[in-house]
């Protein structure tokens, strides 16, 4: 019998020609509905069946069918949905990532507008992980995205890790950093850290084991005075590439690939957009490592 994916997807081309079975975008919730699946699991059947949901389409060929499904069938958990945390989350949805947790408590506030995708002028006011849901809901509804309005302690970020394929710290400030580090390591989850400070974007990979950036500055295990971005503040373009590194490593862990911004392959980035500068540092490896 003819699955609804078979009968509603239609032949189309990639831009270079390529012949491609598509799912129209308009047809995905039917398909749905008709298979009795979520909206998810309904794309990643029509992926597994090689027929493309229209919306994805632009995703290929830089991914395949195998990875676009790869991405919805996996969990990130998200810490913190301000400056970074906002277009880590757009692009996340864009991506195709399946299943997100997040957890943020903050509101947002007239300081926030400078950077921050999610502060507009009707969100002042309003609690971050509120704007994030209803931004998650406006890009991709198969998105199962769960968030919490809550401040993550030290001893709260292993539970919050465990059990996603890939962990990342958007993080303001430096207090809470060494904390998700730990958390991360103890959950046995690739975290994916990144920080602004000024017009310098920097970003990295924690293995489990491995020291990250926290663990390098804060080696007492916290941190003490104001961070870099206190002093310089938090503009807009590093933001963005700061963003773009994170997610890029984030598509990476999740499809089983080697990280480029730690671990054995990979090198810790620092971009100034100053000067247009590209700094890259190894990470220290766990003991024993060379």
């Amino acid at each position: 019998m003819t699955s609804p994916f078979e009968e509603l997807a239609r032949d189309s081309l990639l831009p270079d020609d390529t012949p491609v079975r598509v799912l129209p975008h308009r047809a995905c919730r039917s398909a749905a509905h008709l298979a009795g699946l979520s909206l998810r699991q309904a794309e990643i059947e029509a992926l597994r069946a090689g027929i493309v949901p229209e919306r994805y389409l632009r995703n290929f060929k830089t991914l395949d069918c195998e990875a676009q499904a790869k991405l919805l069938e996996s969990k990130v958990a998200l810490a913190g949905l301000g400056g970074l945390g906002g277009p880590v989350l757009e692009g996340l949805c864009r991506l195709g990532f399946g299943r997100i947790d997040a957890a943020d408590p903050d509101l947002f506030e007239p300081t926030n507008l400078n950077r921050q995708l999610l502060a507009t002028e009707a969100t002042l006011g309003a609690s971050k992980v509120g704007a994030a849901v209803a931004r998650a809901r406006e890009i991709n509804p198969a998105v199962e995205l769960r968030a919490r309005q809550v401040r993550l302690a030290p001893e709260d970020f292993a539970r919050f890790f465990q059990g996603a394929d890939v962990a990342i710290d958007a993080l303001g400030g430096m207090a809470c950093r060494p904390a998700a580090e730990r958390g991360a390591a103890r959950a046995g989850v690739p975290l994916v850290t990144g920080s602004v400070a000024g017009s310098t974007a920097t970003a990295a990979t924690v293995l489990p084991g491995w020291t990250g950036p926290a663990g390098l500055m804060c080696p007492s295990g916290t941190s003490s005075g104001p961070g870099a971005e206190d002093v310089l503040g938090c503009l807009a373009p590093a933001i963005q590439v700061a963003a773009g590194l994170m997610l890029a490593e984030a598509v990476r862990l999740a499809l089983g690939r080697p990280p480029r911004l730690g671990g054995p392959t990979g090198r810790m980035a620092v971009l100034d957009l100053d000067d247009l500068s590209l700094e890259r540092f190894a990470l220290p490896g766990p003991p024993g490592h060379e």
